[in-house]
């Protein structure tokens, strides 16, 4: 307001400035023309009295350069009536044309006198003349060069400009005050007390209607504030992740479990969902959601998997925004796929060996076996039916782990369990020309004693069962101010990169001829690793193909 105020007084002083400039400047014009035109008549009306009584000498004694003062602004012309010039005070008479169709010569013969005004042809420069009968019929002519308006305003740019510079600053300074003073008070209104300001009269309607809304405004914002504290109290306090969105898909509130999933803060309210997430399927979720009135997607975000139920918010059937719930569906979504794949193990793996004891006890009974191959097909039957039986144990041990019902826990030895395993295993360690040797330092530690032992016997197993002919087994038990660690450490054939992070799932067989020829259910890293959540301890696996494997064990302090 400052501003507009600023500029319409500067523009109406440069205006009243410039108008008065062209008003002066053609006043003066006028004045000093017609002062000149007087003097011009006047001047010709004597010079026609000294022509008549001196002739050509009289203007011969103007045009001297010796008189004094000179008439050189004026100039005088001696006509006859044919034309001819006979006296000019400025060119010689000779060398001047002949007069006789000129418009005041024509004119002054016929009128007595004559006057005009004849402009050069750049316009910057007017020639007022006067011709006048004389009494032998020859005519006189004065005339003098005069600046048009135009070319005096030129003459006088420097003084203008000058003039105008110091107007407009001086204009600018006083309407810079000018405005200043204006709006001060209006700067000044206090627009929490409206009632309380008294700038201008006109102003109080303003400030009463001011005053009104006010009220009307602190009563709705109290009623919100409460509404906001009480939907706050609600969405901060759910597991599940809340965000609402407007029509245009802008953050109208995001609550704390929102954040988290998003990784996002409170700043981000009033910003684009796009701003907190770019993912295409939740986008596309949510578009669908507006269209159809619901939609869901589930995607995976730090680390955990979640489900995203999208809703659309209508308002007198128009969409009025959208509202995104999260939920953790990590437990269940694994549970699923670990039922479906044990499942479908387990079904596999009993089926395997059923057929071949299905199939031998058919062919026995069908009296298909020779004599002598009998004994042959009855030890099949004997070791798939122990196969199964290990199988069936394995399974029941891991849901024993699952659902925690193991034993109490007791003080237990690790480097004692370790020895006890490694001497169980040592037999077999010898027919495959496998070195095995336990090192380390008595660590005791509050855990089942049985789980211990399978899980040590488990890792030492596989470490010669996977080894190379003339490789090493150690097994190392040392113990530091976090705990004890275990180590199983052989030189077999290793496990590859894409397969280490899998070893320790149910069933999951890196080389399933290999696992198939040593008797493996594909079940005992799994138990390794429940043992081990068990009792609170870390697994770390490192492998090399070709160089061996380490596994290690670290065993929390109690």
């Amino acid at each position: 307001m400052t501003k507009k105020i600023f500029r319409s007084i500067l523009l109406a002083a440069v205006s009243v400035l410039l108008a008065s400039l062209v008003i002066i400047m053609g006043c003066l014009y006028d004045y000093y023309e017609n002062v000149q035109e007087k003097q011009l008549r006047d001047e010709l009306r004597l010079a026609s009295y000294g022509v008549e009584a001196g002739g050509s000498g009289y203007l011969e004694q103007l045009a001297s350069p010796y008189r004094f003062p000179p008439i050189a602004d004026f100039r005088l012309t001696w006509i006859a009536a044919d034309g001819k010039v006979l006296f000019d005070t400025h060119v010689p008479a000779a060398e001047m044309e002949n007069h006789a169709d000129r418009v005041e010569v024509k004119e002054a013969l016929v009128k007595g006198e004559s006057g005009g005004v004849r402009y050069s042809e750049t316009l910057t420069e007017r020639t007022l003349y006067y011709a006048q009968r004389l009494a032998d019929g020859t005519v006189l002519r004065i005339s003098i060069s005069q600046l048009t308006v135009f070319a005096l305003a030129m003459g006088m740019l420097q003084p203008i400009l000058l003039t105008a510079i110091l107007a407009v600053i001086l204009s600018a300074l006083l309407a810079h005050r000018m405005a200043k003073s204006i709006v001060a008070p209006l700067n000044d209104l206090d627009l929490d007390d409206p009632l309380e300001n008294d700038p201008y009269d006109e102003l109080s309607p303003l400030l009463v209607r001011i005053h009104q809304q006010h009220r009307q405004i602190e009563a709705q914002l109290r009623a919100l504030r409460r509404k906001t504290e009480e939907f706050e109290q609600i969405t901060e306090n759910m597991s599940e992740g809340l965000v609402l969105l407007d029509g245009k898909g802008v953050i109208l509130s995001i609550n704390p479990a929102a954040r988290m999933i998003f990784h996002a803060d409170s700043s981000c309210v009033g910003q684009g969902f796009l701003v907190i997430d770019r993912d295409h399927e939740i986008d596309l979720a949510i578009r669908a959601a507006r269209e159809g009135g619901h939609s869901e997607v589930r995607a995976v975000r730090n680390d955990r998997e979640y489900q995203f139920d999208i809703s659309r918010i209508a308002a007198d059937g128009l969409t009025a925004g959208t509202v995104l719930l999260a939920f953790d569906v990590t437990e269940q979504a694994a549970a699923e796929r670990s039922r479906r794949e044990f499942t479908a193990n387990v079904s596999h793996e009993l089926k395997t060996p059923l057929q071949s004891i299905m199939g031998s006890a058919e062919l026995l009974e069908n009296g298909l076996v020779k004599q002598e191959d009998v004994p042959q097909f009855v030890g099949v039957i004997r070791t798939e039916a122990a196969r199964l039986v290990t199988l069936v144990e394995d399974i029941i041990h891991l849901s024993q782990l699952d659902e925690g019902t193991a034993p109490e826990k007791e003080p237990v030895d690790l480097l004692e369990l370790a020895d006890s395993a490694a001497s169980a295993l040592r037999e077999r360690a010898e027919e495959r020309r496998v070195s095995l040797s336990v090192t380390g330092e008595s660590s005791v530690m509050d855990g089942v004693r049985g789980f211990l032992y399978e899980m040590l016997y488990d890792l030492i197993d596989n470490a010669i069962k996977y080894n190379i002919d003339g490789g090493k087994v150690e097994v190392a038990v040392s113990t530091s101010d976090t705990g004890t660690t275990v180590s199983v450490k052989d030189t077999g054939i290793g496990i590859p990169p894409e397969y280490q992070a899998r070893v320790f799932e149910r069933f999951f067989r890196v080389d399933k001829s290999r696992s198939k020829a040593s008797g493996g259910t594909g079940l005992g890293l799994s138990i390794v690793k429940h043992i081990a959540q068990y009792h609170h301890a870390r697994l770390d696996l490192h492998s090399t193909v070709g160089e061996g494997t380490d596994i290690l064990i670290a065993f929390p302090r109690t």
